[in-house]
């Protein structure tokens, strides 16, 4: 089954931030990754404790993102990294996470972050978007080239709308993250529900 995965940017929230995590996760989205790096450490765990009950509530995997120990620290099983702080990051904490998701830009890093353990892997910017304005698109090519040589899901990233999704399912992603329409969404379970109708 195709999935949909919530990407956090708090920024990007017209509104209250806690409320409209509330509204996505009601909304069922296989997972959201609470990418909120630009917090420092003790502030990023402060709200990762309030969006995994959150998430908790609804029964919607929360996956933690950059801060391993952190994540360790607040019982979390799932936790995202660049593919550079993995390579960083000491191999015995890694292993206290049932799941490990790696950004990845190309088939050799994904080849990388299956030989360090990841079970997931996010590829991209697939297309334009906002967030990456200066930086051109890899394109469907690339999202290509690793599924056909990964041997873990992998998952879409960067420019994905209702328009566009199913051609990242076409070459073979297993799923997609969406970051700006769930976080500007009036009607998050709509949007998710209207995401889904274009990948069945």
């Amino acid at each position: 089954m195709f999935k949909i995965i919530c990407v956090t940017n708090r920024n990007l929230c017209d509104g209250d931030f806690l409320k409209q995590m509330k509204k996505i996760a009601g909304g069922k989205p296989d997972a959201v990754i609470l990418r909120e790096k630009d917090l420092p450490e003790e502030d990023y765990s402060s709200l990762a404790e309030k969006v995994m009950d959150i998430c908790g509530e609804a029964q919607v995997r929360c996956i933690l993102h950059s801060y391993a120990s952190a994540a360790a620290s607040l019982g979390a099983d799932s936790l995202h990294l660049p593919l550079p702080l993995l390579k960083d990051t000491d191999a015995a904490v890694i292993r206290g996470f049932d799941t490990l998701g790696v950004s990845c830009h190309s088939a050799a890093d994904v080849s990388l972050a299956e030989k360090l353990g990841a079970t997931y892997v996010t590829a991209g910017h697939i297309f334009e978007t906002d967030c990456k304005r200066d930086i051109p698109p890899r394109g469907l090519g690339l999202l290509s080239d690793i599924t056909e040589t990964a041997n873990i899901p992998v998952y879409a990233i960067g420019g994905i709308n209702a328009d566009n999704i199913a051609l990242t399912k076409d070459v073979g992603a297993s799923g997609a993250c969406i970051m700006s329409g769930l976080m500007r969404s009036d009607d998050p379970a709509a949007f998710i529900e209207h995401l889904r109708s274009r990948v069945i």
